[in-house]
């Protein structure tokens, strides 16, 4: 018998900040939409079963301790019941986008049951030209973008390759419980200098991050999480942004991050914001995950970086040159190893502390992050799931701590998607903001097609979480 696994000490900071709010629901998501017909139900649902019950952890419950004197543990479930998982959905009509983006919002909206496994799918028919669709929807404790893309992955036919492989993590280990506090403050600092290495850097990039925090943002986007959501979603061709890229000599992320920072400068300027320069501080993911190594389906591996988009910028190339400089410094600076750091050291804490001090931050009214921003890669080509075809892949993120809206993006053959998820209540028209992001990136295509030379859109690849 092996000993049940525990939850590191990030994968469990997303419970403590889901239990901060009543209103937030930490689960990410992502939805295929399907060329029909639509197959059986019962046969779709024991095929969706069946591969995705492969995934071990997707067998699992959470198992508690009282006051935090342990960290949680995955226990198998002895009383799994499939059909609590894999649900069934029609969208009202017309079923068009704004019916399938309505209906989504509502899915997330909604917490994942502690009691249970915590994942659903959810298959919806009724959109229009024999579509339908599959949303998948898994808790942030479990995975993070890059894992939850890995695991969407196995309810394909083939089971495609994630486009960036990674290494299984090592097990958590939580520190032995100890009554000395210098020994919680000198082991924390020396497991994290042994694995970062780079104690200067780190303490620098902590600092900005900590400052960033605790400056207040003088933006309209932040302000009290609601019950209810809004989410719409924006596609352009990776054709497109491949030209741009090719022209100004930036990444993919740095195209994706300046489309947003467009989008969200015309909607400021709409509600009558002035778009400073510190006006859209993000907080931006940043995966960790080892570059090489066989594919796993677990945990959370990510770090942070807390750049400010440049709003402030008119001219769209001026956005694109500001975006790659930030990111670029904010890359450099040390903020992503002094947020692999921090995990680190609270590792070497005794769990009831972190537990507790988690707990205590994530209830501060943060003011100093007006939205969040993540990327993942999907699959580079085209995949399949019971013979039909996906032909769309959205991306949908959670929002907390006061962050209204949240945008995710996410690459799939030749397009790359842009999930924007909001409260209901912070009068964003969601809409407006993914309408924005194409018209941003057909923009630089047009300014970038003159000087462009031919460039394989292979070539090109999207670093999971590094948007810099």
């Amino acid at each position: 018998m092996t000993a049940p696994e525990q939850l590191s000490v990030l994968d469990a900071g997303f419970l403590e900040a889901e239990d901060s709010d009543p209103n937030v629901s930490l689960a990410i998501g992502a939805v295929a939409v399907m060329a029909g017909p639509m197959p059986d139900f019962e046969t779709l649902k024991a095929t969706l079963a069946e591969r995705i019950l492969s995934v071990p952890r997707l067998r699992q419950v959470l198992h508690t301790r009282p006051l935090d004197l342990g960290a949680p543990e995955w226990v198998d479930d002895p009383h799994l019941d499939i059909t609590r998982h894999i649900r069934r959905a029609a969208l009202p009509r017309p079923g068009d986008d704004a019916a399938l983006h309505d209906w989504v919002a509502e899915v997330m909206e909604r917490r994942l049951d502690r009691d249970h496994p915590l994942w659903q799918c959810w298959v919806a028919d009724g959109l229009p030209a024999n579509r339908w669709a599959i949303l998948i929807k898994i808790h942030h404790c479990v995975a993070d973008g890059v894992a939850a893309a890995h695991l969407l992955t196995r309810l394909c036919d083939d089971s495609p390759e994630p486009s960036v492989p990674h290494a299984p993590p090592p097990a958590p280990r939580q520190a032995p419980f100890s009554l000395n506090p210098v020994d919680w403050v000198t082991g924390a600092w020396r497991t994290a200098m042994d694995v970062t290495g780079i104690a200067g850097k780190v303490l620098h990039g902590a600092g900005e991050i900590v400052s960033g925090l605790l400056t207040p943002a003088p933006s309209s986007l932040t302000g009290p999480v609601t019950a209810r959501r809004r989410f719409a979603a924006a596609e352009v061709s990776l054709a497109d942004v491949a030209r741009v890229c090719e022209r100004f000599d930036v990444t993919v992320n740095d195209v994706a991050l300046a489309a947003i920072t467009a989008s969200f400068r015309s909607m400021l300027i709409a509600r009558g914001v002035a778009p400073g320069p510190n006006a859209l501080p993000t907080l931006v993911p940043v995966s960790v995950r080892p570059p090489a190594g066989a594919g796993n389906d677990r945990a959370n591996q990510v770090s942070v970086m807390l750049p400010n988009l440049p709003v402030d910028q008119a001219d769209p190339v001026a956005q694109l040159q500001a975006v790659h400089t930030r990111l670029s410094k904010a890359k450099a600076s040390g903020q992503r190893q002094a947020g692999s750091a921090l995990v680190t050291m609270a590792a070497a804490v005794p769990f009831p502390l972190t537990a507790w001090a988690v707990r205590a931050l994530t209830r501060l009214p943060q003011r100093g992050v007006a939205m969040l921003a993540t990327n993942v890669p999907g699959p580079r080509r085209r995949v399949t799931i019971l013979g039909r075809e996906v032909i769309r892949l959205l991306p949908v993120p959670p929002i907390a701590m006061r962050m209204r809206t949240a945008v995710a993006i996410l690459s799939y053959a030749d397009h790359l998607a842009f999930g924007i998820i909001s409260d209901y209540d912070a009068e964003i028209d969601v809409d407006a903001v993914a309408a924005g992001i194409e018209q941003a990136v057909a923009r630089l295509a047009q300014i970038a097609v003159a000087h462009i030379r031919s460039t394989p859109l292979g070539t090109l690849a999207l670093v999971p979480g590094e948007l810099a």
